[in-house]
């Protein structure tokens, strides 16, 4: 199976530098023949973010992933939280990373582009296919609900109450990852055949409730 466009995909979630918008011109194009639905995903998340300039680009990447998050691009945190099962998934993932030599750069080993980097290097099907059905897959599905708008507006008024004030985001462009990340599931579906899991396989974790569980240890420390 070809999966060397793995690569390209996690360009979409890197931190924008210069040339994040041409590799959006290019996991836009690729897909137009490969993922037909999945491209027009990506044509609809290169339009909103290409009218941006580059400082807004930037803030909208740090106000979806990074500060008053609306979901976070961690795959373990995002299905387990701080439980045990992450930091053994962390374990195992640090070890594959090492094994064919896939830089993670500052992130950790289940930050989302890391994993999509690994997908073309690891040579044990069974593995991959393992990583893809119980990793990647069902958490890309997680971030995806994040956006959904009660849940945003839920986040909102947590962060509200936290911080006192709300990070604007340029252009109300703030569920336009989502479209990105629906692309990539698209293209996960067509070459591993996965299936949607059921919410309540992670009903034990839920981003909000560990945000909110994180502000008030942060709390506690500062008083």
């Amino acid at each position: 199976m070809e999966l060397s466009h793995y690569p390209l995909l996690a360009e979409l979630f890197r931190y924008p530098e210069p040339g994040f918008v041409k590799n959006m011109e290019k996991a836009r194009d690729w897909l137009k023949t490969y993922c037909p639905p999945a491209a027009k995903e990506v044509e609809t998340f290169y339009k909103d973010l290409s009218q941006a300039d580059f400082d807004q680009i930037q803030a909208l990447f740090t106000r979806t992933f990074d500060v008053q998050a609306i979901t976070t691009l961690d795959a373990g945190y995002v299905l387990f939280g701080d439980d045990y099962k992450r930091g053994a998934i962390l374990s195992n993932l640090n070890r594959e990373h090492q094994k064919v030599a896939n830089d993670c750069g500052s992130e950790l080993a289940d930050h989302l582009p890391n994993l999509l980097c690994l997908i073309p290097k690891l040579k044990d099907e069974e593995l991959l296919r393992e990583l893809v059905e119980e990793i990647i897959a069902p958490a890309v599905q997680k971030m995806i609900g994040e956006f959904n708008p009660e849940k945003l507006t839920q986040k909102n008024e947590l962060y509200k109450k936290h911080y006192k004030t709300l990070i604007e985001i340029p252009g109300n462009n703030n569920t336009v990852y989502q479209r990105a990340l629906k692309a990539l599931y698209l293209v996960l579906q067509k070459d591993f055949d996965v299936k949607e899991k059921n919410p309540q396989d992670y009903a034990n974790n839920d981003f909000l409730r560990s945000v909110s569980t994180e502000m008030d240890v942060e709390k506690v420390a500062t008083e």
